[in-house]
């Protein structure tokens, strides 16, 4: 299982940032021993003093695919998650100001939340017209729609399978919108789309 990711995909979140806007998705990858075991809390690196949470979209890959046309895209996932993209933004910021990779601060062991329960998209009117939000301790941190998508997650997928052939239990992470910020040690993050509750998760 690969676990694919988008930076820079919701304009509101890269002036947070005070980024570039990219020209193209932006694409990094995340190790298989990123997700968060299930019932276990995130634990905070060590090396990081300013780890952030990003809720975002997941896409579950369903079949084999590559360079796959946008108009096909569809036929290429059937379901739709929710979950977080840790990040050391301390590390983060080391390595951008250096010109390296991100990976150190993205990809560490348990950075990545993924969602127990994923929802059927033909539940959904449009996937291109999705609420979700991330409550922390009690009060709304973040809430997004997929149609403020810089791009959308069929062109995603159609992107994508230009440089990585995508394989069946492929799971994409589509990017988070504004207002992101750092966990501390007793949070309680939870996770909902269209109100219907998708995680939760206590932070060590």
């Amino acid at each position: 299982m690969k676990i694919i990711c988008i930076g820079r995909n919701y304009a509101r979140h890269i002036e947070e940032l005070a980024n570039e806007r990219p020209e193209e998705p932006v694409i990094f990858l995340k190790p298989d021993t990123a997700p968060v075991l299930r019932k276990f809390p995130f634990v905070i690196p060590e090396f990081s003093n300013d780890v952030h949470y990003e809720v975002e979209i997941l896409v579950k890959i369903n079949k084999v695919g590559k360079y796959i046309d946008a108009k096909f895209a569809h036929k290429y996932y059937s379901e739709i998650g929710l979950g977080i993209d840790f990040t050391a933004r301390d590390l983060q910021s080391k390595l951008k100001e250096k010109g390296l990779p991100w990976e150190k601060a993205k990809g560490f062991d348990g950075s990545a939340v993924i969602g127990e329960e994923f929802i059927n998209k033909s539940e959904f009117t449009s996937v291109d017209d999705i609420n979700f939000e991330l409550v922390k301790n009690g009060e709304i941190v973040q809430k997004g729609n997929t149609q403020n998508m810089l791009w959308k997650i069929d062109e995603l997928i159609a992107y994508v399978s230009q440089y990585f052939t995508l394989k069946k239990g492929d799971i994409i992470f589509t990017g988070t919108p504004e207002g992101v910020g750092k966990v501390n040690p007793d949070d309680v993050l939870e996770g909902s789309i269209e109100g219907k509750k998708i995680f939760r998760i206590q932070v060590k």
